[in-house]
Parts: structure tokens; sequence; C-alpha cells
């Protein structure tokens, strides 16, 4: 659907993005480099919600304006945790520990500090292996139906399992439970 915009309207936005990316740049010290993207950013906001703009309830430079400041704060929140999360400042993981040292602070970083920890990715490959050594052992132990229950969970849930005709919801869960306690009973814990 394709609609038009007096050029009228189009100042005004232009305007309140304007001041609201003025004002975004100077409050948290952003570059002024970024000053074209927050304005971009700002201007398609406030064509996206322009539908929302009744004339009955104010001017459309106080409308754009108010939504222009609200999404000034996403982003200044959106900056604030990111500076958080990584500093003020980024720095190279190439840089030297200290002056004259071989070193770099990414040599430094131990893996369970590292960006993949941090986002949940890495995995202590020893605990992995003690992990899978642990569970072999487990399943060891069980019987036929346990490890017919086992491949069937595998595919899906207990519910899933119950809607797919394999048995009842109760039965299933119970089972599950049963077979939770049973693998805790070797030292096997849920994850």
């Amino acid at each position: 659907m394709r609609s038009t915009i007096s050029p009228a309207v189009v100042q005004v936005l232009l305007h309140e993005a304007d001041v609201a990316a003025h004002r975004l740049v100077r409050k948290p010290g952003l570059p002024r480099a970024d000053l074209d993207d927050i304005r971009q950013d700002l201007l398609t906001d406030i064509l996206s919600r322009l539908h929302a703009f009744d004339a009955e309830r104010g001017s459309l430079g106080a409308f754009a304006g108010l939504v222009m400041a609200n999404r000034a704060t996403r982003i200044a929140h959106r900056v604030r945790n990111h500076r958080h999360m990584y500093g003020a400042e980024p720095v190279s993981l190439d840089e030297p520990v200290a002056s004259g040292s071989r070193e770099t602070l990414g040599a430094s970083l131990p893996e369970e500090q590292s960006l993949a920890a941090i986002q949940g990715h890495w995995v202590n490959p020893i605990a992995q292996v003690e992990r899978r050594l642990d569970l072999e052992r487990g399943l060891g132990t069980l019987d036929e139906k346990g490890h017919r229950l086992v491949a069937d969970l595998l595919r899906g849930s207990a519910h899933w399992l119950a809607r797919a005709g394999i048995g009842s919801r109760s039965t299933l869960y119970r089972q599950t439970r049963e077979l939770r306690l049973a693998l805790m009973a070797v030292g096997v814990s849920a994850v």
C-alpha cells in the first residue's frame, strides 16, 4: 500500500528527528558519526507509527517528538547495556597486557570467559567427556523398557509421545520420573 506524505509533514518529521538525534548523541556521548544512523532509525520508527496520529489529540510535531523520544530512550538503554557489558571503549584482544609484554589480552583470558562462553556456546571438553561416560554407564543399568523410553524421549517430549499414541501422558510422565530417579541413583544428574 502506497501513501504520500506532504512536504510540510516531511519537514516536521525531519526537524523532530534532527532534534531527537542530536539530543541522543549528546547525552550518552555517542560519536557524531552515528548521528545520521540514529536519525534514520528515528524516522523509520515514526513512519511506521504515523498511521496512529490523531490530529484532534494534538499537533504532528508533538506526536512525532513523543514517539521519537520513546525510541531514543530505547536506543540509549541499548547503548548503556552494551557499554556495561563491553566497556565504554572497545579494546582489542591483540593489545599487550602490559607495556613491553608479548602476552596479549586475548591470550590471558580463560576459555570460561571467552565470547563463546558468554553466549552459552563454550563447553568444557573434559566435563563433556565425563558427562558422556556417566551417561553411558547410567544407560547401561537400564532394562529394555528403559532403553525404549529413552529412545522415544529423544524423538520428543512425553506430551508429544502421548499425542503420537505411544502411551498415555500420565504413564509416560511417571516412567520419565522413574527413569530420572534411576539415572540419579547411579550418579547421572539432569543438566
